[in-house]
């Protein structure tokens, strides 16, 4: 496949044999877990892990059960050379390009569901979708067992859930959240905004200057569900074709919040322009 300096295994056998001979030298491993189509956001994830680790495992793996049956699976952008290509400048020292079949053998009758975390934002609106997030990254946080794997914080329920199921199942691994990466013009780092059309990318830019004009009116200590309703109508003036949500939460275990407090809040929206759903959040207070 062209790569140099970085190495690639699909198989368990051959990842574990791998991270065992770097243990065997009392180096620290890093993990980035990625479905590929890798843009600078998750660059920085490889980055980070390489300040913390001395090793450093990606995962490329589109992971067919976190997808609903009218959602973009079979679409989602594939370049795995393109990718390694990425990896290999970015000094990552390990791709593990698993199949369907690795991940999922025939007969698997196993799922990882985390309650309470799941059911609202996303889960509410993706059925289905954090069971299969959390069933693949636990698999492949006892694939590879490494000391760190590292998630950005743009999918902030996502991160939120795997930090609860990482600490319930005694998972020897610290999850750690990387802030979001964004654009020059503030639009979060995402695949799916190479789905976006220019004129649509254009008016993308809706989500981030609407989080921080909401924010800011959360500040002043009212209640949340007037400034939310009007975050809600400005993403449809300007130009979203709908809201899933606009939320204020705890920070922590994403309760829904009425107000911005003495607890650390977060401000959690998605939504769709065309075909594409984007997500974003912020700290609020």
């Amino acid at each position: 496949m062209g790569i140099s300096t970085i190495a690639a295994v699909r198989t368990i056998p051959d990842l574990r044999a791998q991270v065992r001979a770097w243990r065997s030298q009392g180096l620290r491993i890093g993990f980035v877990p990625t479905m590929g189509a890798l843009h600078d956001g998750h660059i920085t994830l490889v980055r980070t892990a390489k300040q913390r680790c001395d090793k450093v495992v990606v995962s490329i793996f589109v992971n067919p059960t976190q997808f609903g049956p009218n959602e973009d699976f079979d679409a989602y952008p594939r370049d795995e050379n393109a990718d390694i290509a990425k990896l290999e400048t970015a000094q990552a020292d390990l791709v593990y390009l698993p199949t369907v079949d690795i991940m999922y053998p025939p007969g698997t009758a196993t799922t990882v569901n985390v309650t309470g975390l799941t059911e609202s934002l996303c889960g509410a609106a993706r059925p289905g979708h954090f069971q299969g997030v959390t069933t693949v990254v636990t698999k492949l946080l006892l694939q590879v067992l490494p000391d760190a794997a590292f998630f950005g914080e743009k999918d902030y329920q996502q991160l939120k859930t795997i930090t609860r199921m990482a600490r319930d199942l005694d998972i020897p691994t610290d999850i750690v959240g990387v802030p979001t990466v964004r654009e020059a013009d503030s639009l979060a780092l995402s695949s799916r905004n190479a789905y976006l059309s220019p004129a649509q990318r254009s008016q993308a830019l809706a989500l981030p200057r609407t989080l921080q004009a909401v924010a800011k009116r959360l500040c002043d200590g009212s209640d949340a569900d007037a400034h939310l309703a009007w975050g809600r109508d400005e993403l449809l003036r300007g130009g979203f074709d709908s809201v899933d949500y606009l939320e204020l939460c705890d920070a922590e275990d994403l309760t829904p919040l009425t107000h911005v407090g003495a607890r650390p809040a977060r401000l959690i929206v998605a939504a769709r322009i065309g075909k594409t759903r984007l997500l974003d959040n912020i700290a609020v207070g």
